[in-house]
C-alpha cells in the first residue's frame, strides 16, 4: 500500500479496500507513500532542475509563451499542489513544479495539503462505497 502511495493514490486506496483494511489505515497509508514519492522525487529533481539550469543558462522562451506556463502563473504553487495529488499524481506533480521554478518547500507543503485533502476524500468515498455494497448483501 505505501509504495503504491508513492506512485498514486488512485491505485493505493482502491487496493487497501480490496484487502479489506480499516479506511484510517488505508487513508493514512497512502497519504504517507505520496508524500515520500513526492519527496524522493524533489530530492533528485533539485540536482537535475541545477544540472539543468547551468547546462542552458536561461529559460527557454517557447517555455514561457506554453499554455502550461500561462496555467502556471494564473494558479501558481497552491493551485498545483491542491490538484496534482489528484489529477497527475504527487511525484510528477513535484516534477512538473520543479520545471516550472516553484520552490521547493512551499510546493512540498502545497503538495502535502494537496495528499491530505484527496487521500481523506478519497477514503471517505470508497468506504461509502464499500457500505453500500456491502448493505445490499446483507
Amino acid at each position: 500500500m505505501l509504495g503504491l502511495g508513492a506512485i498514486e493514490l488512485w491505485a493505493a486506496i482502491p487496493a487497501g479496500f480490496a484487502l479489506k483494511l480499516h479506511p484510517v489505515t488505508i487513508g493514512i497509508t497512502a497519504a504517507i507513500g505520496a508524500m515520500l514519492g513526492g519527496v524522493v522525487v524533489m530530492l533528485l529533481g533539485e540536482r537535475v532542475r541545477s544540472w539543468q539550469m547551468q547546462r542552458l543558462g536561461r529559460k527557454d522562451e517557447k517555455v514561457q509563451q506554453s499554455r502550461i506556463h500561462k496555467l502556471w502563473h494564473h494558479y501558481g504553487v497552491i493551485g498545483l499542489g491542491l490538484l496534482a495529488p489528484l489529477l497527475t499524481g504527487a511525484p510528477l506533480g513535484v516534477a512538473l513544479g520543479l520545471t516550472l521554478g516553484a520552490p521547493s518547500v512551499r510546493l512540498l507543503f502545497w503538495i502535502g495539503i494537496g495528499i491530505v485533502l484527496w487521500s481523506t476524500v478519497l477514503t471517505v468515498v470508497g468506504a461509502l462505497g464499500v457500505a453500500s455494497i456491502e448493505s445490499l448483501w446483507h
